[in-house]
């Protein structure tokens, strides 16, 4: 049987003094629902002065692809104005900031640092701090579960809206603990409110509770993807399809010149706990090798408490640059390389350390920002 868990949203009520008689923005997508699976937009205007609605990556209403700018625009259903925070007003300006007293963030995060809604979230409460405004965020469960942080912590060098602080790659917190501890890194004079789950454990996943999965963006469908995510998505830094275009995408990765075959034997040779390669074929209706028939493996997490997918994304890279040398390159992005963004370091790049060896490097480092962020948790 699930666990029932209620999200922040269905405890609106808690900061009902904080909304009445103000005027409200709002920082949503279509994960912003409640238990009844109806919208925090319709809920908050229905009760509340909804004034303002901000728009991150994917668009308010979900309807725009990885990366497509996101336009200000006006909400159909509610004639509410829609400001964009992602591409060029990613940081709200004097407009923006006009257009509320207060600013409610209600978004399902999908636990991995290169998540942008992450930054969405901190400009928000950097900007609300600079005006003098509060904010509220209604926390939602981590999808991962809130026990296990894997893969790098990263380097300020390498900071970008796909990662911009000291976080590891699986980082462990809610939303809302999240914010807690933005605010306490950036030193941040806000009023922050946080309103929390209730039934929700830190060991629970999300489909181990009575919650809906709504897609977070286009390209997480599921939570299968979602577990294989924070080790696959380093092959958007790649000429590999990462499967966008397919219906798994982070989940079956390829390219037209793989050996599938010899891919699948040796990366179940290396017996990594907890995941499975299967060989596989696939052709992307868009986005990488479009058209085009791909051969690779699918990635299955057979054990999800074991499992450090993680690694088992940069064995995979690893494996194939072994099997097909300069075939597999990297991709620049405006003059430097997109894979040290996510990964948060040119170590793996470089060659100054394997995908076992950078783990290795990480996991006292992710040992003491495990320590550092014990006082933020709520739960």
């Amino acid at each position: 049987m699930k666990n029932h868990v209620l999200s922040g949203i269905d405890s609106l009520h808690e900061v009902d003094a904080l909304l009445k008689g103000r005027r409200v923005g709002l920082m949503t997508n279509p994960t912003g629902i409640d238990h009844a699976l109806r919208s925090t937009i319709d809920i908050i205007h229905s009760r509340y002065q909804l004034t303002a609605l901000f728009a991150v990556e994917h668009g308010i209403r979900g309807d725009v692809q990885a990366g497509e700018k996101v336009e200000g625009s006006v909400d159909a259903d509610t004639g509410v104005t829609v400001y964009s925070a992602y591409g060029k007003n990613s940081r709200f300006n004097d407009e923006m900031l006009a257009a509320f007293d207060v600013l409610v963030f209600d978004m399902q995060d999908m636990g991995a640092r290169f998540y942008t809604y992450l930054y969405s979230l901190s400009y928000a409460m950097e900007a609300c701090a600079r005006a003098g405004k509060p904010i509220i965020v209604l926390d939602r469960v981590n999808p991962l579960g809130g026990v296990k942080r894997t893969g790098t912590i990263l380097d300020l060098k390498y900071r970008s809206f796909v990662g911009d602080y000291q976080l590891p790659t699986q980082y462990g917190l809610t939303i809302g603990e999240y914010a807690r501890y933005v605010k306490d890194y950036l030193g941040l004079d806000v009023e922050l409110t946080v309103v929390g789950l209730k039934g929700w454990k830190r060991e629970m996943l999300l489909d181990e509770t009575d919650l809906p999965w709504v897609a977070p963006s286009p390209n997480l469908t599921n939570l299968e993807g979602a577990l294989c995510y924070t080790g696959t998505c380093v092959f958007e830094g790649t000429n590999i399809s990462e499967g966008r275009g397919t219906t798994m995408p982070f989940q079956v990765i390829g390219a037209p010149f793989l050996p599938a075959a010899e891919l699948e034997k040796r990366m179940n040779a290396l017996k990594l706990p907890g995941l499975h390669f299967r060989r596989t074929a696939f052709t992307p209706t868009f986005s990488k090798h479009q058209g085009q028939l791909c051969h690779g493996v699918q990635m299955h997490v057979t054990d999800r408490t074991i499992c450090n997918s993680f690694l088992g994304g940069l064995m995979l890279l690893e494996t194939m640059q072994k099997l097909c040398g300069d075939q597999v390159q990297y991709q620049e992005v405006n003059g430097s390389f997109f894979v040290d963004k996510l990964l948060g370091t040119d170590l793996y790049r470089t060659g100054a350390m394997s995908a076992m060896e950078l783990t290795e490097h990480f996991k006292k480092p992710i040992e003491a920002f495990t320590q550092k962020v014990q006082t933020f948790l709520l739960y």
